[in-house]
């Protein structure tokens, strides 16, 4: 299953759910290149700057200095050409209403998706 996107990022300050979602990623071809990121200040940084330009970004919401929340606050001010295309798949263990109806009120999350990430998922994304 290969989506067509050239560029996923994937936003998330554990490193063993970064390993098994980039390997789930990986193993269906989901893009060309994963870029992971433990840092969102780090990865608003490199998408503000252009070194990174994905397609499509997996974002955590519970991470330490900046949260999924905030990170989407800094998106919101970088310049539309930087966004438009980019999906957004908040991608979180937390079972809060409140964070799910958040994410879904949040013009940038295409779909909020309880860790973890799976093939099933995926298959769903894509279909």
């Amino acid at each position: 299953m290969f989506n067509g996107y050239k560029t996923c990022l994937l936003i998330d300050d554990n490193y063993i759910d970064n390993f098994v979602t980039r390997r789930i990623l990986e193993s269906s071809n989901f893009a060309e290149k994963i870029i992971v990121q433990q840092s969102a200040a780090a990865a608003i940084d490199a998408i503000r700057d252009g070194s990174i330009r994905p397609d499509v970004i997996f974002l955590d919401l519970r991470m330490p200095l900046m949260n999924g929340f905030e990170f989407l606050q800094e998106y919101d001010k970088l310049k539309e050409q930087d966004k438009s295309a980019t999906k957004i798949f908040m991608l979180s263990s937390s079972l809060d209403p409140v964070d799910v109806k958040r994410s879904g009120q949040n013009k940038y999350i295409t779909q909020f998706i309880h860790k973890p990430l799976t093939q099933k998922i995926l298959e769903e994304l894509s279909a």
